[in-house]
Order: structure tokens, then sequence, then C-alpha cells
């Protein structure tokens, strides 16, 4: 009998380990951006060289981050004061209501200056009010609009009269209405916080109003044929049909007023003075010393961030909400 030939495998056939075919595609991807940024890095440190202002020399990246380490250190040292404050008025209280029951206790806030990180919270917290505001506005009228061609007919000229302007325009408007309007001996909100809200929620309006009109007027016949025929009740017909397969131009829409609510806000608070981010750059400018170019940039590159990862929180929720992965745009 003759023995059966061993076989042999090419360097072809060789089985491969999915773990590193997957590592070498995903290095790439990983190792493209560090280069970039290390180039960014280097020409902005190499630049910043040869840049003489004012203030002094422009800062580099060394000096950003000494100036980010020294923003961080003033957040403790104000909290640490917080701290140190409600723990002196706790005590206060205590001895006075011992001697006194009848006694009552107050507690006041901390007025210390706001740190950086208070500005961010701030400037945040504004504009996802503003969005919010915005997109419960602007999506119901969309999805009118992408339904029925007489509201779009009728709506329309307000759309192309109001889009074009800029939010900026209308803050001394927004302004002197909210001080004329907003009036209370206890306001739940201040007045300042109004009138930022507003005028991000202004700038947020027309792009998911828009969007969302475009995608509801361009859903698949076939699945507008099929609610005919099942006879879906328009609540169901709008519940299945037209939110699923609106999904990826409505959140087209909302992240792109999120990030023009984000810019505007921040120029809102230059102009106006309100509590954010952009008072903090504008405070940094007038105060001239030798780390504000530092500190802006700072503030400049933290703008860039965040303006970033809400994107990515909003690409992350229309993932989460998209029956059509392939359709969800990085």
């Amino acid at each position: 009998m003759s023995k059966s030939a061993t076989p042999v495998l090419s360097i072809s056939q060789t089985p491969s380990n999915p773990w590193i075919e997957k590592l070498t595609q995903r290095v790439p991807l990983l190792l493209l951006p560090v280069i970039g940024l290390v180039l960014f890095l280097a020409v902005w440190n190499g630049v910043a060289k040869n840049i003489d202002t004012s203030l002094g020399q422009f800062p580099g990246p060394a000096q950003v981050w000494e100036q980010a380490g020294a923003l961080v250190d003033e957040h403790n040292q104000q909290r640490t004061k917080a701290e140190a404050f409600y723990a002196r008025q706790e005590q206060r209280n205590a001895e006075r209501v011992a001697q006194d029951p009848t006694y009552p206790a107050k507690i006041r806030p901390f007025t210390g200056a706001p740190t950086f990180f208070d500005q961010i919270w701030t400037s945040l917290y504004t504009v996802m009010v503003g969005f919010l505001v915005a997109s419960l506005v602007a999506v119901p009228i969309g999805i009118l609009c992408g339904l029925s061609r007489s509201s779009y007919t009728a709506i329309n000229p307000l759309i192309q009269l109001f889009k074009p302007i800029s939010p900026l325009a209308w803050l001394p408007l927004v302004t002197m209405v909210v001080s004329a309007v907003y009036v209370s001996d206890d306001p739940m909100f201040s007045k300042s916080f109004v009138t930022s809200a507003v005028t991000v929620s202004l700038c947020c309006l027309w792009p998911t109003l828009i969007n969302t009109a475009v995608g509801v007027s361009n859903i698949d016949k076939d699945l507008l044929n099929v609610s005919r025929v099942l006879r879906l009740k328009p609540l169901t017909h709008l519940r299945k049909i037209v939110l699923p397969a609106s999904i990826p131009m409505i959140f087209t829409g909302l992240r792109l007023s999120l990030g023009i609510g984000w810019m505007v806000l921040i120029a809102a608070e230059m102009l106006a003075q309100n509590p954010g981010l952009g008072k903090f750059v504008w405070d940094e400018f007038q105060n001239g010393s030798s780390a504000s170019l530092a500190r802006i940039m700072v503030a400049v590159l933290t703008i860039g961030a965040i303006g970033f990862v809400l994107d990515r929180l909003m690409l992350s929720l229309q993932r989460l909400v998209s029956w059509d992965k392939n359709s969800v745009l990085r």
C-alpha cells in the first residue's frame, strides 16, 4: 500500500489569527491621528516662537499645558474655599441654635468668582437647554412641512426669510424682550441665561427644521404604499413609517444645529458678557496679563473638544435609535 501524501500548506493557505487581522486593520486608524496631532503640535510650537504680541510671545503647547494645570488648581482652591465657607456657616448656625432653639438657621450661597470649570458647565447647560427647546419646535414643524405640501408652501417663505439672519443680530432684540417680559422678584433662571438660551434656540431652529422636512418628504414610495394598503391610522403611520424612515435626516439636522448652537453661544456670551466660556475668553483678553493668551488657548481648545464630544454623542444616539445602521454618517 502506498503512503498517503502529507498535505502541505502554502503561505497563502496558512490560517491567520482573526485578532492579528483586526489589529493590523486598526493600527493605521489609530496611528494616523496620532501622527497628525504630533505634526500639529510641532508646527504650533515652531510658529509660536516667531510671534510676539503686545502681551508677550504667543503661547506654545508647553505654556498652554502649564496654564491648564493652573486653572485646575484655581478650581480646586475655590472649591476648598466654598467648603470652608459653608462649614463656618453650619458651625455658626449650630452655636446660635444651641443658644436659641427658635433661631432660623440660614445658609448663604458662596459668592466667589466662577472658575473655568464653572464657566464650562454654564455654557454646556445653556446650549443644551436652547438646543432642546429648538428641537421640540423644529422637528414637529419639519414633519408637518414634509407631510403636507400646503403647510410647506405656507411656512417656506418664513424659513427663507429668517434662516440667513445671524443669531447675533437677534441678540439685542432678545435682550430687550427678555428684560421687558421676564420680570420676577424671585426668578427661576437669570436673565442672562434666558437671553443666551433663546439666542441658541434661534440658530438651532432652521437646520433641524429643513432637514426634517426633506427627510419626511423623501420617504420611499413603497413604504407609503404599504401604509395605504394596511390603512394605518395617522399616528400609527407617523410612528411606524415616517419617523423610522426619516431618522437619518432628522439627526443630520440635529447634529448641524447643535454644532452651530455651540459656536453661536460662545460668541453671544462674549458680546453680551453673559456667564460662560465666551465671557471667560473676553475677560482674559481684557485682563492683559502675561498668562492671558495661554489661558485663552486653553479655552479655545476646550471649546473645540467639547464640540467634538457633543457631535459624537449625537452620532451615538443616532446609531441607537436608527434601524438602518448603514445610513449613519460618521
